[in-house]
């Protein structure tokens, strides 16, 4: 049975403001197998990504909206291996697939301090960057919870930098998204504290499912 994600006004929480989906997570063990699946899949061929220097990966892109996007994210073997393990579980990755999801907002430390009062632990605010495939640096900031991921979205604060959804490959749109976990009740209630409204269903284990619609029709991507 489905569980709403949003919780009602006697429950007890404090429902936080309803934050938008900003991009979805995409793993694979190597970038070009995830773009031709996509491709393969939707009819649509992501790309315009480029490095996460010093933290070992790379990735494309492909939009889903004005300002939702699908990041696909792999090892990148033009780099040295980091200091650190990789983000989103990388490291050691054998099958792909949907390994976490951002929510975004205009003021990362407002929302990240609402966050932590309303019981959720997001972690600090710290500094993310790409390097482009023209050179350039792209910077943003996001709440350190995303270098785990998971079914518990992370926060990204964009700032001046242009979204990167305005100039990936569209041809996609995200139809809905859904999480799956063993306790629905306890992570519904988890997401409506920090402001996310979807559906949670009852599964054998946390999973995040969206619904896209593609150039080959609607399709699920787990």
């Amino acid at each position: 049975m489905a569980v709403t994600a949003r919780v009602s006004a006697d429950s007890g929480l404090t429902c936080l403001d309803v934050m938008s989906i900003d991009h979805l997570i995409y793993a694979a063990p190597r970038l070009a197998d995830a773009v031709d699946d996509i491709e393969r899949r939707f009819g649509v061929r992501a790309t315009g990504g480029g490095q996460h220097v010093g933290q070992g990966t790379h990735n494309a892109l492909a939009s889903l909206g004005p300002r939702v996007y699908l990041e696909l994210i792999a090892p990148d073997p033009a780099q040295p291996e980091p200091a650190a393990p990789r983000p989103y579980g990388v490291d050691g990755i054998r099958a792909a697939g949907l390994v976490g999801w951002a929510v975004g907002t205009d003021d990362i430390d407002a929302a990240a301090a609402r966050a932590r009062a309303a019981g959720i632990d997001v972690g600090e605010v710290i500094g993310g960057a790409r390097r482009a495939a023209d050179g350039s640096m792209l910077r943003w900031r996001l709440t350190s919870n995303s270098r785990a991921a998971g079914v518990i979205p992370f926060l990204i604060d964009w700032g001046d930098t242009p979204h990167p959804a305005a100039s990936a490959p569209t041809g996609l749109s995200l139809e809905a998204v859904r999480v799956e976990h063993p306790d629905p009740a306890v992570l519904a209630a988890a997401l409506s504290a920090l402001g996310v409204d979807v559906e949670v269903r009852a599964g054998r284990k946390a999973a995040l499912v969206a619904t896209l619609r593609g150039r080959s029709g609607i399709v699920e991507l787990r």
